[in-house]
């Protein structure tokens, strides 16, 4: 089935791509690679968490922020692509937490983003990944997250 129709069968639109905040593109695509910048968990210009793992946002709440952060990451990818069904594969995807230092559960935070590029993607979407834990994020949000997909 195509990603296209796994969006529509999970009720899920694509969002706008985020403007970004500084000095780079959503996305670039170079041969037959795309490399999504780094998306916060924002929707409609709007921040949908912030805070730090470990001190205020729960595991759940920071795996939630990571499936909004690959949304983003998608449509990046998808309107650099020409259309999400134009992406063969998702690569790899990196994943930074905000946390206290103390805080060991990165991989579980992050696994929001990689359980909705799964059902999205299905096979296309298993990837290599790297679950990072840092001091802070941009905006004071509590995860980011990148990707490099392969497309047609």
């Amino acid at each position: 089935m195509s990603a296209s129709k796994r969006l529509a069968e999970l009720g899920i639109t694509l969002p706008e791509v985020p403007t970004p905040v500084a000095s780079y593109q959503p996305a670039v695509r170079v041969d037959n690679r795309i490399y999504v910048s780094g998306q916060v968990p924002r929707l409609d210009g709007e921040l949908t968490a912030t805070g730090r793992l470990g001190a205020d946002v729960s595991v759940q709440a920071g795996a939630e922020a990571a499936e909004v952060c690959a949304l983003n990451a998608i449509a990046a990818a998808a309107e650099v692509a020409g259309g999400i069904d134009n992406i063969t594969q998702v690569i790899k995807v990196v994943g930074y937490v905000a946390a206290t230092p103390d805080f060991t559960q990165q991989p579980q935070v992050i696994n929001g983003a990689s359980d909705l590029i799964g059902k999205i993607f299905g096979d296309a979407g298993a990837h290599a990944r790297a679950a990072v834990g840092v001091a802070s994020l941009p905006l004071g949000v509590p995860v980011e997250v990148e990707m490099i997909v392969a497309v047609k």
